[in-house]
């Protein structure tokens, strides 16, 4: 076996939010828990030292499950669904609300502990990450009669030192590539190892469904099947003319190479955030002109948050954006852009103010969130000075956004 030039893996954490709750709640272990609730569905502990637990049947509202356990899964409950269509399928499943704070630091945690073995890591989000271990010490050893043994043997190590760190099984792909490890990492979920070679990919790869490649979203893999084409093995018998013919110069030829497992991009190990958001889905439509103060509050909440992101990532930011959705899942958006950069949560309430007076609320809102863009690092700021043309710092007590 010819050894390929590159080691690539893709690490995704097993069940990532979920999990984390188990290590606060092991005796739910084994036992189907959907991430989503609210604060009050929190558990509760009693005289007895037994917890009482919410039920996604109890559920009524319009959130949305963020993770749920495999044994959720099983019952057909998968993240983005909504909780109360999930409630329909595992009515007695365990309702946890999330605690994006702990998520942050177990994801602190596993990536140091990776980086232990691996230094050269490419961050793709809080349970995720790319490592070259193209030059990892043992990597291309092989260990008795198999070829693959020093990089097997190297994946085990970095999920040994995962569980050491965090308590936490992952998933590792390991491939001569970005685009073949994100596959593979899922072919052996959960706590499991796939490593692939070039030659895999008639058994391991083409029999997958289009939809397995990372690239392929919901249009495009419908649109393969009602052109006859279901697996990745059949993206890859296409004439590679065909397919630019029916999906572009650009999208047609990378379908054709990323069917026959070609990507050469190289592991990133920094980049720059584009922008920070924050926001929220109500529990039940709210109206601009009866829930006036209630809206307010909650927008001045996100502005808080997304102050607070800002702090902990030192960064700063000129184009402050809000996001609405109405109901009839119509999505409105307004930017403002500042003369110079902002951080604080008063600046960016002012600037979303004025992003709000360039809405018309002639419909009940059902989502609304704000967004900060054209960011610089928070050592590029000048000395604190008004951000927006003003006469007065407005109190936030006094200040009224819609």
């Amino acid at each position: 076996m010819q050894l390929p030039e590159r080691w690539i893996a893709h690490l995704d954490m097993d069940a990532f939010y979920a999990s984390v709750e188990l290590l606060r709640y092991p005796q739910l272990k084994g036992q189907a828990v959907v991430i989503g609730g609210r604060r009050a569905d929190a558990p509760q502990q009693l005289e007895d030292g037994s917890w009482r637990y919410a039920k996604l049947r109890d559920y009524t509202g319009r959130g949305v499950v963020t993770t749920s356990t495999y044994a959720a899964r099983d019952l057909g409950v998968f993240s983005a669904m909504g909780l109360m269509k999930a409630a329909l399928r595992a009515p007695d499943a365990v309702l946890l609300p999330a605690d994006f704070d702990s998520y942050r630091k177990y994801s602190r945690l596993f990536k140091a502990a990776v980086a232990e073995v691996a230094p050269v890591i490419e961050d793709r989000g809080i349970d995720e990450i790319y490592i070259d271990l193209t030059d990892v010490p043992g990597v291309r050893d092989a260990v008795g009669h198999d070829p693959l043994g020093g990089v097997k043997a190297v994946a085990r190590e970095i999920k040994n030192s995962v569980s050491r760190a965090t308590g936490l099984t992952c998933s590792i792909g390991i491939t001569p590539n970005k685009l073949l490890s994100k596959i593979a990492s899922e072919l052996d979920k959960p706590d499991g190892i796939s490593v692939l070679t070039m030659d895999d990919l008639p058994t391991r790869v083409w029999p997958l469904a289009v939809r397995k490649i990372n690239g392929i979203g919901p249009k495009a893999g419908d649109r393969l099947v009602k052109l006859g084409l279901e697996t990745v093995g059949d993206i890859a018998a296409a004439d590679p003319r065909w397919l630019i013919e029916q999906f572009g110069d650009s999208y047609g030829a990378w379908l054709h190479n990323a069917s026959h497992g070609r990507d050469h991009r190289a592991v990133v190990t920094h980049s720059e955030p584009v922008s920070v958001s924050r926001e929220t889905t109500f529990e039940r439509d709210l109206s601009a002109r009866h829930d006036k103060a209630l809206l307010g509050q909650i927008m001045d909440e996100l502005c808080e948050r997304l102050a607070g992101d800002l702090a902990r990532k030192r960064y700063a930011g000129k184009t402050v954006g809000i996001k609405l959705r109405f109901e009839g899942f119509v999505t409105v958006t307004r930017d403002q852009t500042l003369k110079i950069p902002v951080t604080s949560a008063a600046d960016i309430r002012q600037a979303v103010g004025l992003c709000l007076k360039r809405v018309k609320f002639d419909k009940r809102l059902r989502l609304m969130g704000v967004r900060i863009g054209n960011l610089v690092h928070a050592s590029e700021v000048p000395p604190p000075t008004a951000a927006i043309e003003r006469v007065k710092e407005p109190q936030r007590e006094n200040l009224s956004l819609f």
